[in-house]
Parts: structure tokens; sequence; C-alpha cells
């Protein structure tokens, strides 16, 4: 017997929040490449927070919207070690995709690769939690609707690797992980429609619910304070404290004990002789 399934239990709160917590990791992510892309010394550290940053908000997003998911006469519990196996997957592969653009350039080829590699693995992220999910009963998916959720996870993935490499003002920033968060939402939400649950025993559904929320909550807990950790970091990097026009000013004169003088930064002439832009 097929169960009645709904991706909405708690009504409008779980795809709300999952959306805002989306969105909240793309705008960490893009600020934290922005800055990658301005410090050789730093990059990798950068790319590295951007990447836990994204990671993070897309599987925070995912598994607050499993709150909202519910099988009507069933028991619905996660495996613990997939749960986070998964945690890892997202960050993976996002590191992949951010570590590639950051150190390869945005040509089309290398977003073409590193988007695909970003979001084959975010959609791999998305099967494997719900792979983690144990019920009496057993999972169906709609196969042209599981691979629409990989087209869309592909192309956000694409967008997102494109918005971090040629989006670098705040403002802009914030709307590009708005859309973002538009199209990681509506990957998930499209996967979730695929799903089709028979019945195969009756259980205690009593106990589900409360034994369920604890054990989600408990799950996201951690990655939201990995968020709200690299969100204070950003904020206290100079670019976001001074301005990035003021951060310039006061970081000309440092360039001097790397060797290179302010003027040769701008890519002004120096001892008499031509010289080309310098180049992040």
């Amino acid at each position: 017997m097929n169960a009645t399934v709904s991706n909405f239990y708690y009504g409008a709160a779980t795809p709300v929040a999952a959306y805002l917590m989306a969105c909240f990791g793309a705008a960490l992510g893009l600020r934290c490449t922005t800055r990658s892309l301005r410090r050789r010394h730093r990059r990798a550290g950068w790319l590295a927070l951007g990447a836990i940053s994204i990671g993070c908000g897309i599987w925070t997003m995912h598994f607050i919207a499993m709150i909202g998911f519910s099988v009507q006469g069933a028991l619905v519990d996660y495996d613990a070690t997939k749960t986070l196996l998964s945690l890892a997957v997202a960050i993976g592969v996002v590191a992949v995709g951010l570590f590639l653009v950051g150190y390869r350039g945005g040509s089309p080829l290398i977003l073409a690769t590193a988007g695909a590699v970003t979001g084959l693995g975010v959609a791999a992220m998305h099967y494997l939690g719900m792979a983690a999910m144990h019920t009496n009963g057993t999972l169906h998916y709609d196969t042209p609707t599981v691979i629409l959720s990989v087209v869309i996870a592909v192309i956000a993935a694409t967008a997102a690797l494109w918005a971090a490499v040629s989006i670098h003002t705040l403002w802009a920033g914030i709307g590009a992980s708005m859309i973002m968060g538009v199209a990681v939402t509506g990957m998930h939400y499209t996967g979730m429609a695929s799903v089709a649950v028979h019945l195969t025993g009756r259980s205690d559904v009593s106990q589900s619910s409360a034994d369920l929320l604890s054990f989600l909550l408990a799950m996201v807990a951690g990655p939201l304070v990995v968020l709200l950790i690299s969100a204070v970091v950003v904020m206290f990097d100079p670019d976001m404290v001074l301005g990035d026009a003021q951060w310039e000013r006061t970081a000309a004169p440092s360039s001097r004990e790397d060797g290179l003088d302010a003027p040769t930064r701008q890519g002004a002439p120096h001892d008499g002789r031509p010289s080309t832009p310098a180049q992040w």
C-alpha cells in the first residue's frame, strides 16, 4: 500500500527556514571567495572557509526541509553515520568546485567542469541523505523527476561558481545568494517530489514526531554553529570592517613589505620602465 507523503508537515515554516539557510551559506561562501581572490597568501584558507559555508548551508537546508517530511502511518528515523557522511560529501564537492575556479579561473571549460562535479556531488548528498532515512516501507523514485533534480543541481552549482568568481560587491552578492537559495531549495523539493513510499507494515507513529524532530535538530545544530562562526570571521575581516576602497588604501603601504610599492601594484611605471597591471 502506498502511503500519503507530505513535505510540509509544519506548513511554510520548514521551506522558508530551509531557503534562508541556503541563502545564508551561499552569501558567506561568496564573500569568502571574494577575499580569496584578493589575497594570494591566504587563498586556500578563504576557499576552504567558503566551501564549508556553502556546504553547511546546503546540508542544513536539506535537513531543515526534511523536518517537514512525513509519511502517514510510518515511523521515520535516520542513520546517523550516513547523515554525517552526506555532510562531508556536501563540503567536499563544493571545495572541489571552489578550488578549481579559485586557482584555475572562471573560463567556460573550468566552470562547466567544476559545476558538473559540484552539482552531481550536491545531488549525491541529497540522495545519500535520503538513503539514511529508515521507515517501515520501501522508497521508490520517479526517474524523470530525479534526473530533473540532478540537472537543476548542476545548473545551480555552475551559476554559484560563476557568481563566486564574477560578483564581488556586497549587495550584488546578496542578490546572487538569494537566487542561489531558490535554485538549491528548488532542487531539494524537486527531488522530494519524486519520492513514493510503499508501506510493508505498521508502526507506532506517535513515537515518530518527537524523536525525529529531536534527532534532526541535533544534527542541524553543529553546522549552524559553524555557519555562525564563519559569519563572525567574515564580519571582522578588514574588507568588511573598512569597506573595499578604504581597505585598498590601508593595504597599499603594507605592499612594500612584499617588495612591491603601491604604484607598481596599480600598474603605474616603476624605475622608468612600463609595467603591466597586476593580476588577482
